[in-house]
């Protein structure tokens, strides 16, 4: 039986990519143009927020098919407009089968829009940016292996949130959100996308 391959490895048009990148269109897609680089804004941190959250326990690729799907339920990820969702709504999003339905998610992403409609604009922003490790320079992990799935910082992201009423976002959620997000690189050192 051969090892799995855990370092990068050529796509289709011969880039090195992440392994994960190369097993699906969707997947090197995102790969390509979003996953690790930098994100700004409330609503843009509250869509990835909403979305690694309905990724627990699922494959990415089940949330990728879906965005689209789960854009048109959450009004776009509009904070101000998801927390003005009511029960008929609620009721909405429990029947739409351009999402995942959920209802622990779904309330949580209800409750989430609601509190951080109270914050100050460019609240969440900030707070999740002030969790980013100081960047270092240096070759990134080499296989997937040394890749954690959890931080110091995503715990300390986690807890912060957690603190300020924010739902669903355990450190493994907070690590995976600061991997999509750009707070850390773990794109492998191989990876052409890589960009320390």
């Amino acid at each position: 039986m051969s090892e799995p391959v855990t370092g990068a490895v050529a796509g289709p048009d011969g880039k090195l990519r992440c392994p994960w990148a190369v097993s699906a269109e969707d997947y090197m897609a995102y790969h390509d143009e979003e996953w690790g680089r930098e994100v700004r804004g409330d609503d843009a941190f509250f869509e990835r927020l909403t979305l690694e959250a309905f990724q627990s326990g699922l494959s990415w690729i089940t949330i990728l098919r879906r965005r689209e799907g789960f854009r048109a339920a959450f009004a776009r990820f509009r904070i101000a407009e998801v927390a003005r969702f009511t029960d008929t709504d609620r009721a909405r999003l429990l029947a739409d089968a351009g999402i995942i339905r959920n209802a622990a998610k779904i309330d949580a992403t209800l409750n989430n829009a609601r509190v951080l409609a109270g914050w100050d604009k460019g609240e969440l922003d900030r707070l999740i940016w002030s969790h980013a490790p100081e960047r270092t320079k240096g070759p990134g992990p080499r296989a997937l292996s040394d890749v954690p799935a959890i931080t110091d910082a995503s715990k300390a992201l986690s807890k912060d949130l957690k603190k300020r009423g924010v739902r669903f976002v355990g450190p493994t959620t907070a690590y995976a959100l600061m991997q999509a997000c750009g707070l850390v690189d773990d794109h492998l050192a191989d990876c052409w996308a890589r960009r320390t």
